[in-house]
């Protein structure tokens, strides 16, 4: 399962109603290979329905889509929104990742 705390539930619902064109989309959240630790998390709105493989977690009418091969990589993982002065956008709390480079944006197992 992944957490989203309310903070990032709050930033998705706002990015779904300040842009039409998300109407309607859900949030994928997905592992890909690269960066400096070797892979890197991402995230993107899309229309499409659910593939039969997905994990599908709902929180406060959002639905949120994990393919199967990057779910576990991110199973336990928190998804947090955070607008400090260290930097604004979402951040990854994963306990899977043995390390992370200096930006959080990616991590290795």
């Amino acid at each position: 399962m992944i957490q989203v705390t309310e903070k990032a539930i709050n930033e998705i619902k706002r990015i779904l109603s300040n842009d039409p064109t998300t109407n309607g989309s859900h949030l994928r959240v997905m592992v890909t290979g690269g960066g400096c630790s070797g892979m890197s998390y991402k995230l993107g709105f899309e229309k499409e329905l659910p593939a039969q493989t997905d994990k599908v977690f709902e929180k406060e009418g959002i639905k949120i889509l994990v393919d199967a091969k990057s779910f576990l990589y991110l199973s336990g993982t928190e998804l947090d929104f955070t607008d400090g002065l260290s930097g604004t956008g979402f951040v990854f709390k994963n306990p899977n990742a043995k390390r992370t480079c200096g930006c959080g944006s990616s991590f290795s197992v």
